[in-house]
């Protein structure tokens, strides 16, 4: 599986713990940024390249990290055939895609640790979409408000 992953200067550690860690799991990752720590960079910069790639399908899942992951949550959603969320529990990391087909995974650099990140994202990936007649009803009610 491809997954693109980018942080601002709030989540750059955790992406790069997180880029290690998926690495290892033997997954292909797209770093979309940043590339060093820059303090003065803008969440939206770094997030928008990676909504879009999962959008297009360039990824098949994303990760974005900012300080609390509100942010990042908040632009990912900007983008057409995104669904993202902030993730601060195990349960909802698969859960959001099971029931929602959540896409891209949101969480908080200055709240979430690098383990318990791990573990939500490794639940978020390792996840599908369970394809149930009221999940994909739902669904079609988000796509259409998206059209609009």
């Amino acid at each position: 599986m491809k997954i693109g992953i980018a942080a601002d200067h709030g989540g750059f550690e955790l992406k790069e713990s997180l880029h290690t860690f998926l690495t290892g799991l033997g997954y292909e990752v797209v770093d979309f940024g940043a590339h060093q720590l820059d303090k003065l960079d803008d969440y939206p910069d770094l997030i928008i390249p990676l909504a879009q790639a999962v959008a297009s399908r360039e990824v098949e899942r994303g990760v974005a990290v900012c300080g609390s992951g509100v942010g990042a949550a908040i632009v990912a959603n900007k983008i057409p055939g995104v669904r993202a969320c902030l993730i601060n529990d195990h349960f909802s990391a698969h859960q959001g895609v099971e029931d929602d087909d959540m896409n891209l995974i949101c969480l908080g650099g200055r709240i979430t640790g690098n383990r318990v990140a791990e573990e939500f994202v490794q639940a978020f990936l390792e996840a599908q979409f369970s394809g149930a007649e009221r999940h994909k009803r739902r669904l079609q009610k988000v796509i259409e408000l998206e059209k609009k």
